[in-house]
């Protein structure tokens, strides 16, 4: 009997000890899983030992950081990313996520955290004009699902072959091996590929597009439709960390020039 008193009173006293303290000594910080892709250089990559780089990947580690939480990145294929966060796989996506109206009927986002344009990419030498009369019979590569894939489709669906593929690395793969005549993509993601050795003898052709109608109104994180109170932590923190060079400072990691379109 004396025994049972004893941790009774042990019990009873550490949970008086932790009803005092502040929550972030008494307990661990808060978990944000954030859903990434991994397989879109410059934004994000997986290296050869499996760790995730990138500007999306530093962009929620300093979000995270803003927010007093921790950052758990879980990895996801393009395919499947809004399914995952509907079914709670995690609770944002940090994936270079254009702001659509197709995409806000699933889920909520958060204010731009930066702006690209599309473009044409083609194999240096090659006589392409970009029309639909100029792209007749001509092949084009997008990633599937994607803002580009929606452009393609809607623009010059009755005139080209449309070739779509699970991740843009997989496009590359295709364009390298004569497979196709042009990679349709993010600016920013076919710049770097042409400064790599295998996009070397590549180059940009064409204008450059942003129309609202399919590329929306900018890149943002996409975040269930109830968890209002962590799309507004977000966007408090986007601006924080533009306000204290945090967002310049991991920008010029990986561009030269504005991404951010004010």
């Amino acid at each position: 009997m004396k025994k049972r008193l004893t941790i009774s009173s042990l019990l009873l006293s550490l949970f008086m000890l932790l009803s005092v303290l502040p929550a972030s000594t008494a307990f661990a910080k808060d978990v944000v899983r954030i859903g990434v892709e991994g397989a879109y250089p410059p934004f994000s990559k997986t290296t050869k030992d499996g760790k995730l780089e990138g500007f999306d990947i530093d962009i929620a580690n300093a979000l995270c950081d803003k927010m007093g939480v921790d950052c758990k990145l879980v990895k996801q294929d393009w395919d499947g990313i809004i399914p995952a966060l509907l079914a709670k796989k995690y609770d944002a996506i940090v994936a270079s996520m254009s702001i659509t109206k197709e995409r806000k009927e699933k889920v909520d986002f958060t204010k731009p955290y930066y702006k690209s344009p599309a473009r044409f990419m083609h194999k240096k030498g090659d006589k392409i004009e970009i029309s639909k009369a100029g792209l007749k019979g001509k092949s084009v590569a997008v990633q599937r699902g994607t803002v580009s894939d929606k452009f393609i489709t809607g623009e010059f669906g009755d005139d080209v072959d449309v070739k779509r593929y699970g991740t843009q690395e997989e496009a590359y793969l295709d364009m390298n091996a004569g497979r196709v005549d042009l990679v349709f993509a993010d600016a920013f993601v076919l710049l770097e590929y042409i400064k790599s050795d295998k996009g070397k003898d590549y180059e940009l052709i064409g204008d450059s597009y942003t129309d609202e109608k399919y590329f929306g109104e900018g890149i943002g994180i996409a975040i269930r439709k109830d968890d209002k109170d962590l799309a507004e932590k977000f966007n408090k923190a986007i601006k924080a960390i533009r306000e204290d060079g945090t967002y310049d400072k991991i920008r010029k990691k990986y561009f030269d020039f504005d991404i951010f379109g004010e």
